[in-house]
């Protein structure tokens, strides 16, 4: 097995899958109307339609963006395009 040294621009976690989730929003409710809920509510959220989305990896921010829907073959599946993004290679 060939080694790794920090030199050579290759990182041993590269290929490390890592997920991400995109944040639309925060509702805030009491705990009487949060046992109120059934199917259909309607939450009201903190943010408008055209606010940007934040994107975190665990609790770390890492981007932010605008929700898009995908045409064509996957017409109809959400998207995001990033319009911020942190600098990852930083160390901090």
């Amino acid at each position: 097995m060939d080694e790794v040294t920090a030199g050579d621009g290759v990182h041993p976690f590269d290929q490390v899958p890592m997920e991400i989730t995109v944040s639309v929003g925060k509702a805030r409710l009491q705990v009487r109307e949060l046992l109120r809920l059934r199917r259909d509510a309607v939450l009201s959220l903190d943010r408008r339609i055209e606010d940007p989305v934040d994107l975190y990896i665990g609790d770390r921010l890492i981007a932010r963006g605008e929700l898009h829907e995908i045409d064509g073959d996957s017409s109809g599946q959400l998207a995001v395009r990033l319009t911020e993004v942190v600098n990852l290679r930083g160390g901090s």
